[in-house]
């Protein structure tokens, strides 16, 4: 009679456990069904198994942000990117206003290493790959001809975040870079949080804490066509950047530690002007250096403590409106001088010669080693905060 209860127990607590088994089986089919329709309908040519993989040991994934007014954020953790951000045109139309890629092995292989990436430890340029605190010189790796560019060979756009979805607009990602990580001195700990408001403002919150004192210069490498990704050149957009000064730069693109206005070149952008209306000036040794716009603005108000305007952009065709709100003093316009084809992004369209552009809020570049340039450096027990906007609005239309 023992042995006939104990096997019936037996059989029952089977039964349970292979009712849960298919329950949480169940459950993760529908979790999956429904990561996929929201991929789906944010945008379609994107699926959440192509982002699934393995990279230094840690998961990698695709997380979107909706809101109520019908724009989307598609966000990967393989470098803390946007690969897409979908908000309305004119006419009411979904547009795709971000270039990425499909899949997250092309962000690995791709020749541009930085499309939607979070940026660091130091964005923009470091000359010579060095520079000192405390009477110490660090030394880096120089990955962009004499110098250091964001953050080095192994910069964050090729690490993996730790991602966590409190809700259906926020993503919070976290990411510990040690100490001595591409010559960098201190334990890092950064958070980033991307938010998508319901007025269409996609808002990136940066915060970090160091042990040791360190520099610190964080940014996101967003690639914009407003008109919408594979639409063709951006030199028709119109532009507007608050900033009366910008640093000039050396053949090797580091700033020579003067800040000049932009009054009478081609870098005055303080009324809206299409952005290639003076690209072509032969006379401006300063688009030679750059191959065009790669350059840092000085904005007008740089109160670190309250979120200023810093630009707007509107698309030629799709009246798409993006003005771009930060606590940075500066700016780095770049106008995708440097895209050459090679690349192959989620519309099928190629990454041709200047059809995105980029706004990187920021401190000034090369600034550990410019003396007179707002300081990055971050000491323990301080806490580097700062924030910034991507607002998207329409002119014109129906």
């Amino acid at each position: 009679m023992i042995k006939i209860k104990t096997f019936a127990i037996i059989t029952c607590l089977m039964a349970v456990a292979a009712c849960n088994q298919g329950a949480k089986e169940q459950d993760a089919e529908q979790k999956s069904g429904a990561d996929t329709a929201a991929v789906n309908a944010c945008v379609p040519s994107l699926e959440h198994k192509n982002f699934e993989d393995t990279i230094d040991g840690k998961s990698t994934g695709l997380y979107i942000l909706k809101n109520k007014a019908g724009a989307c954020a598609a966000i990967t953790n393989y470098g803390g990117r946007l690969v897409s951000l979908v908000v309305p045109d004119k006419d009411g139309k979904p547009v795709d206003v971000v270039v990425g890629f499909k899949n997250v092995q092309d962000y690995v292989s791709s020749t541009e290493p930085y499309f939607g990436a979070t940026i660091g430890r130091v964005g923009n340029r470091i000359a010579k790959g060095k520079f000192s605190l405390d009477g110490k010189t660090y030394t880096l790796f120089t990955n962009n001809g004499p110098n250091t560019l964001h953050g080095g060979k192994k910069g964050y756009q090729d690490v993996v975040w730790d991602a966590s979805q409190p809700n259906d607009s926020t993503l919070q990602l976290k990411y510990l870079s040690k100490d001595g990580e591409e010559g960098f001195p201190g334990n890092l700990n950064i958070t980033v949080l991307y938010t998508l408001a319901v007025n269409n403002a996609l808002k990136i919150d940066y915060n970090a804490t160091t042990d040791q004192k360190t520099v610190v210069n964080l940014t996101n490498h967003a690639f914009f066509n407003l008109n919408g990704e594979g639409s063709g050149t951006i030199n028709d957009h119109v532009l507007q950047i608050n900033a009366d000064k910008y640093t000039p730069v050396d053949a090797t693109l580091i700033p020579t530690g003067k800040l000049e206005a932009v009054e009478g070149t081609p870098f005055d952008f303080r009324q809206p002007t299409a952005i290639g209306k003076r690209i072509d000036t032969v006379s401006s040794q300063q688009l030679k250096n750059g191959s065009g716009y790669d350059h840092n603005f000085v904005l007008n108000e740089n109160d670190p403590a309250a979120l200023h305007e810093a630009a707007e952009a509107t698309g030629d065709k799709s009246g798409i409106v993006m003005k771009v709100y930060t606590t940075e003093p500066g700016l780095q316009f770049y106008g995708g001088n440097f895209m050459q084809g090679k690349n192959t992004f989620k519309s099928g369209a190629k990454d041709d010669f200047r059809t995105a552009f980029c706004l990187e809020t920021q401190h000034f570049p090369d600034a550990p080693n410019q003396k007179n340039f707002p300081s990055i450096i971050l000491e323990p027990g301080k806490e580097y905060k700062t924030s910034t906007v991507y607002a998207f609005s329409v002119k014109g239309g129906k």
